[in-house]
């Protein structure tokens, strides 16, 4: 499934533990703190170091993802990134 720009992340990398940078199609990039958006059994290993570690840019989804499945959502990825503050979240946490 394609993504509509500016969603489209384009780049991705691990800066530490929890913590990604992230470019997107129109050139907005920025670090974000994610661990507190990967909740549920798909993100078990995810949430380790290691697991963590194997984030790589799914080539057809245009977001992050992990192996077994685990990914997170572009366009709220681009809204924090964008504003700081997560989608559906009162405040910058």
């Amino acid at each position: 499934m394609s993504r509509p720009a500016p969603y489209i992340i384009t780049d991705v990398s691990v800066i530490r533990h929890g913590i990604v940078k992230l470019t997107f199609a129109d050139g907005l990039s920025g670090e974000v703190e994610i661990l507190q958006r990967m909740w549920g059994p798909v993100f078990e290993r995810a949430r380790t170091e290691e697991g963590f570690a194997e984030m790589y840019l799914d080539a057809e989804s245009h977001t992050v993802a992990w192996p077994g499945g685990a990914d997170l959502a572009p366009d709220t990825l681009y809204e924090r990134v964008r504003s700081g503050i997560w989608p559906q979240s009162p405040a910058p946490a």
